[in-house]
């Protein structure tokens, strides 16, 4: 399943947002989303863990919890859409 993380401090690495989701199983991939010109973190990022019963586990671990300073938004991530929002 794949977890959106939201509010990250900008000093937050992909290791340290990886070493708080596999308190709650194994991760396959971190990936903090940067600005391609400055490569500065742009405040989310995405953590993808295989089954449901550990991604609910630290969706609910970690949802509001202090990592460097700002309170984590962890939910479940969403499709992509393209167009216009309604």
């Amino acid at each position: 399943m794949q977890i959106f993380v939201g509010n990250l401090a900008p000093e937050v690495t992909e290791e340290e947002l990886q070493a708080a989701f596999e308190a709650f199983g194994q991760v396959k991939t971190v990936q903090i989303a940067r600005d391609l010109f400055s490569g500065v973190s742009k405040g989310f990022g995405f953590v993808e863990m295989p089954g449901k019963a550990h991604s609910a586990a630290a969706i609910m671990g970690l949802n509001g919890k202090d990592l460097k300073g700002s309170p984590l938004k962890v939910n479940e991530s969403r499709p992509k859409t393209f167009g216009r929002r309604r």
